[in-house]
């Protein structure tokens, strides 16, 4: 995923410009669907995560008029909300990629570089990982995801979902408890 500037008023300019030229959105397009279609792969794999990252676009494109700027959102938090909502109808087929992600076997690495025994560690983490996030609530693992994947702070996971800061950090807070418990490292943070 891509370090993001704060674009937020060429972002708003933008969008807004394309109302009246609509080939104004073709810069937003540019400038977050790789963001976006990462975040979908990282949810529902990458078969799915082409179709969830057009059709986010094609949805904002379609509601451009009703979009207005919210204290602490902004574009970029817009459109992950639009995904998120996109990834939430396939709900079920997530829930179904996080079990099997739980299957997948351990391979051991085949040589000790720090890579492979970062690559080793993921791997182990993988399958207790997948049956902690499957296990989370749908809207707690939105929000985890959001900040853990998107990189969203609080004000945009909140514009994205449209929720209150503090639902974000109670939400936050119990998922992270959550997956803790389930991978063993309560006592980490």
């Amino acid at each position: 995923m891509t370090a993001l500037a704060d674009t937020a008023g060429a972002d708003a300019s933008d969008l807004y410009a394309s109302r009246a030229d609509p080939d104004r959105f073709a810069a937003l397009f540019d400038r977050y669907h790789p963001d976006i279609r990462w975040y979908a792969a990282s949810r529902l794999g990458g078969e799915r995560a082409d179709d969830v990252a057009a059709e986010t676009f094609l949805v904002a494109f379609r509601t451009r008029d009703r979009y207005r700027a919210q204290a602490g959102g902004s574009v970029r938090a817009w459109l992950f909300g639009i995904a998120t909502n996109l990834i939430r109808r396939q709900h079920r087929d997530e829930e179904r990629r996080y079990r099997a992600l739980a299957k997948i076997p351990i391979d051991a690495p085949a040589t000790a570089d720090e890579a492979a025994v970062d690559r080793a560690a993921a791997a182990v983490m993988r399958p207790a990982l997948g049956r902690a996030l499957a296990a989370l609530p749908a809207r707690d693992r939105d929000v985890l995801l959001l900040v853990a994947v998107a990189e969203l702070n609080y004000a945009e996971v909140s514009a994205a979902l449209d929720v209150p800061p503090g639902t974000v950090g109670s939400r936050l807070n119990r998922a992270r408890k959550s997956v803790r418990e389930a991978l063993g490292t309560e006592g980490e943070s």
